[in-house]
């Protein structure tokens, strides 16, 4: 194969962001694949162990951050986001979000796991761009990640200016806050690099302020121990018991230092239908949810990101949720009932919540 022309990379690298928009890709940037910066950070973060249970985070090490010796010949990533807010949401949508969380019958799921499993929309999206750029470069190296391999997707998007991290780590940007998702594209093409972006947080705090748990330890610093989206969905063994009455009724993630930052003014809408709404999630009761059987939970949840956790973290979660309710509603009896019907549980882990729920109401 011809090496591609200095004009020719330019023109490649229009196109590739030209094509993304037409797959439903809100931005498209491009970046090298230097990730030496982020090193000590990843390093010091491993050390003290905020990763909690999650072992694949420090099984790869400091290949996370080099992403050349994962994919070796990689030498540019193309980074993507895609936002995931459903085409129906409401101007008000954060205010409706923090109403969901006081009314203790209600079961919240994280905005981005009531659609279609983000994991396998943009994995098949971005091996589509791939191979648009095959098509008009020729066979080059490549490979497509989602959330899926040792990459540390954020500081590469960061790199390519798709916007800066924020103070509870999560990535924002200007245009649309931080309600997308990321993938990338590693390559052996030497496109040209976009630049990258400051950061424009400046002294709000409110994402430290309002967490429940109180995770974030500081700017950019998070403990993902105390994280109710890692305690909801990473962690697979008992819940801590003194974490469990500041979970709420959270029972799949936590939105909260998004629902309360400024810039998610500005979260655009989906413009692909996979993030739409299903099985009423946005709306549904603890109640309702907690009485799925295992074969209801995995039909209705197929091609959800939520089926990964397995029916048996479902029942746990939404016991720990059934308890906190004990605060606003004591000894609600169609909530006691609910429990009741649960005690004898085949699962241990579920008994034990189960029982922690019903304490909690007598």
């Amino acid at each position: 194969m011809t090496p591609l022309s200095t004009a020719d990379l330019d023109s490649l690298a229009r196109a590739i962001k030209g094509w993304g928009a037409e797959l439903g890709f809100a931005e498209i940037r491009i970046s090298d694949a230097d990730l030496a910066h982020a090193e000590a950070g990843l390093q010091a973060w491993l050390e003290r162990g905020h990763h909690g249970d999650m072992d694949y985070m420090a099984a790869h090490g400091m290949k996370r951050a080099r992403p050349a010796e994962l994919v070796p010949g990689t030498i540019r990533v193309i980074s993507a986001r895609m936002d995931y807010l459903p085409a129906s949401t409401p101007d008000d949508w954060r205010e409706c979000e923090t109403a969901r969380l006081a009314d203790p019958r209600a079961a919240v799921v994280s905005v981005y796991a009531r659609g279609r499993d983000y994991h396998k929309v943009l994995r098949s999206r971005l091996q589509q761009l791939a191979d648009r750029v095959r098509g008009a470069a020729g066979e080059y190296g490549f490979r497509v990640f989602t959330d899926s391999a040792p990459v540390m997707e954020l500081p590469l998007a960061e790199k390519a200016g798709l916007g800066w991290r924020g103070k509870h780590t999560l990535l924002l940007n200007r245009q649309g806050g931080s309600m997308f998702f990321v993938g990338e594209i590693l390559v052996d093409l030497p496109l040209p690099v976009d630049e990258a972006e400051g950061a424009h947080c400046g002294q709000c705090t409110a994402c430290i302020d309002v967490c429940p748990t109180q995770a974030i330890l500081g700017p950019g610093k998070l403990d993902a121990r105390r994280c109710i989206s890692y305690l909801t969905i990473e962690l697979k063994s008992s819940i801590p018991e003194e974490l469990r009455p500041l979970i709420g009724n959270r029972v799949y993630g936590c939105d909260d230092c998004q629902t309360v930052c400024p810039w998610n003014k500005f979260a655009q809408r989906a413009t692909v239908p996979d993030f739409e709404e299903r099985n009423g999630l946005g709306a549904a009761t603890l109640i309702e949810l907690f009485a799925w059987t295992a074969e209801e939970f995995d039909k209705r949840l197929e091609g959800s990101p939520i089926r990964r956790i397995g029916h048996e973290r479902w029942l746990r979660n939404i016991a720990v949720a059934l308890g906190n309710a004990a605060a606003q509603l004591p000894a609600d009896p169609a909530i006691v009932a609910a429990l009741e019907s649960r005690l004898a549980d085949p699962s241990e882990l579920v008994r034990e919540h189960v029982a922690w729920a019903l304490a909690r109401h007598h």
